[in-house]
């Protein structure tokens, strides 16, 4: 099937043709024909299954064949993502596939100036990207208004929730119109998520391109067991050994970053952190940096393991899994994405085994076990318990013995 097939017009076909697409990935096949009719949608899809192109074509078809005159733009469409990375995104999607198109998009986020965010907002925009927080900051100054929104899109719904977005979400939908369309996407169906479809969709037609929780195809997962203390020099000898380039490395904790950073640099390897601490140029310069390889490693808290769009990335690593077993599944979709092949690697002490044993249960595999000679870890160790991060919601300490009490937001 081809995108002229699903009903998408020449406008779009040619911006798609420019970037050398020729044919629909699953997600966009059952999602664009959907969009197009104007149904509510909720849809499960998983990173790297092309859900951005998903909602971002038909949705510019519908403005553009309900276009109106109007004296003053309005912002027409309302695109809800959970972090500026992702935001960013989905923005130049809409910048790149609306090229031949008269609308104009911005995209609004902390981190940054509100003031030229404001100035732009205030020029006239007809499809706003915004995380909540930032655009409840506008709405409090009367900076933006949402009372001519026509379509709304939660995308990476379930991530939202976890960062604890769930109070900010409800206070944005109390201002839209009552009479507009809502597609909400989620790589994971949780009670949770269908609770909070239940709330705005209205009759939505229901899509699932991906089997519940599960990893990628084409991601190669593998464990190794190591001791806390020796996972920087596991990691720094994986690195130089396998001359490993274009990793993406996840900490549990923004501090955990900076101090594997340091290490790695002390090993003669370029790194580079990305959490929330970080502003936003330096997030961008790093991001930017890791793409172009002048950093080979790119240190992330789970802040990065949704949006970050890295062609062809070879490797993840979990060098501490998160406590929160769907993280995992989120992590380790940032490789093998659009056909292509990758490797998850998880450095795993003793205190996480239950950690494990949770993202075992919901993968519903076991994740192979390899021991690297010189680096297997000592039976006299006892599990002790695991500090999460500082300012984090739901922060928490929780180790071999205690279970998990409550999903902590991400940091």
């Amino acid at each position: 099937m081809s995108f002229k097939e699903l009903g998408l017009i020449d406008e779009l076909l040619r911006s798609i043709e420019a970037e050398g697409y020729t044919e629909p990935t699953p997600v966009q096949r059952q999602a664009i024909p959907i969009i197009l009719e104007g149904a509510d949608l909720l849809a499960g899809s998983q990173t790297g299954t092309g859900k951005t192109a998903g909602f971002t074509l038909p949705l510019l078809q519908r403005l553009l064949a309900k276009s109106k005159d109007r004296s003053k733009r309005a912002v027409r469409a309302l695109i809800l993502a959970p972090t500026r990375e992702l935001a960013s995104q989905i923005r130049e999607s809409v910048s790149t596939y609306g090229r031949h198109m008269p609308f104009r998009s911005a995209v609004v986020f902390g981190g940054v100036s509100i003031n030229t965010q404001i100035k732009e907002l205030r020029s006239g925009v007809d499809i706003l990207i915004a995380t909540p927080g930032r655009l409840l900051d506008h709405i409090s100054q009367k900076t933006v208004d949402l009372s001519n929104v026509e379509i709304l899109v939660l995308d990476e719904a379930d991530r939202m929730l976890d960062m604890g977005f769930i109070n900010d979400i409800r206070k944005i939908l109390a201002l839209l119109p009552k009479a507009r369309q809502n597609l909400l996407f989620s790589a994971t169906f949780s009670d949770e998520i269908k609770q909070l479809a239940r709330g705005f969709l209205n009759a939505p037609k229901l899509i699932e391109v991906t089997r519940q929780n599960s990893t990628a195809e084409g991601v190669s997962q593998v464990m190794h067991p190591v001791d806390s203390k020796r996972k920087k020099n596991l990691l720094a000898f994986l690195i130089k050994s396998e001359n490993w380039k274009q990793v993406l490395v996840f900490t549990r904790t923004k501090h955990g970053a900076n101090r594997l950073v340091q290490h790695l640099e002390g090993e003669g390897i370029q790194a580079a952190a990305i959490h929330g601490n970080k502003s936003q140029g330096a997030r961008t310069k790093a991001l930017a940096d890791f793409k172009a390889g002048t950093v080979k490693i790119l240190v992330a808290t789970d802040i990065a393991s949704r949006g970050l769009d890295i062609d062809q990335l070879p490797y993840v690593v979990n060098y501490e899994l998160p406590n929160i077993p769907e993280s995992y599944v989120h992590r380790i979709g940032r490789t093998g994405r659009a056909g292509n092949k990758g490797i998850a690697i998880s450095l795993v002490c003793i205190d996480e085994a239950e950690y494990l044993r949770d993202i075992e249960r919901l993968l519903k595999q076991s994740i192979p076990r390899v021991t690297i000679s010189g680096y297997e870890p000592d039976p006299k160790i006892k599990a002790e318990p695991i500090v999460q991060g500082g300012g984090g919601r739901g922060n928490q300490q929780r180790g071999h013995f205690n279970r998990r009490s409550s999903r902590s937001g991400s940091r």
